[in-house]
């Protein structure tokens, strides 16, 4: 695999990670703080092992990291992953600015 692929790769990771839903609420926890499976698990209706499925995708996308407190293994978030989708949706954002800016133009001309 090329350098250059890795950081797309990365991107289909993060937004691959993003499309579930039960993923994306896990995140929105998780940006308030840690937390453990067993806190993560707490507002769905599905095992804790469901919930830690959930988990290794978004630890394979990078989104989220656990650590070692005794015998707790609490979750954290880790946003930078989201910083390159941002900037990729960024991209087309501007497309679609400049096309309304455009139709604007378009429309005040006629």
């Amino acid at each position: 695999m090329t350098a250059a692929l890795v950081p797309e790769r990365r991107l289909d990771e993060t937004f691959a990670a993003l499309a579930d839903p039960t993923r994306r609420a896990i995140l929105a926890r998780l940006a308030k703080g840690e937390a453990s499976v067993k806190e993560l698990a707490e507002p769905f209706t599905m095992t804790q092992p469901a919930i830690s499925k959930h988990l290794k995708v978004l630890e394979r996308a990078g989104l989220v990291e656990r650590g070692r407190d005794a015998q707790r293994r609490p979750c954290r978030l880790v946003a930078e992953p989201m910083l390159a989708a941002t900037r990729w949706l960024g991209d087309y954002r501007r497309f679609w600015e400049q096309s309304y800016d455009r139709l604007d133009e378009l429309l005040s001309d006629g």
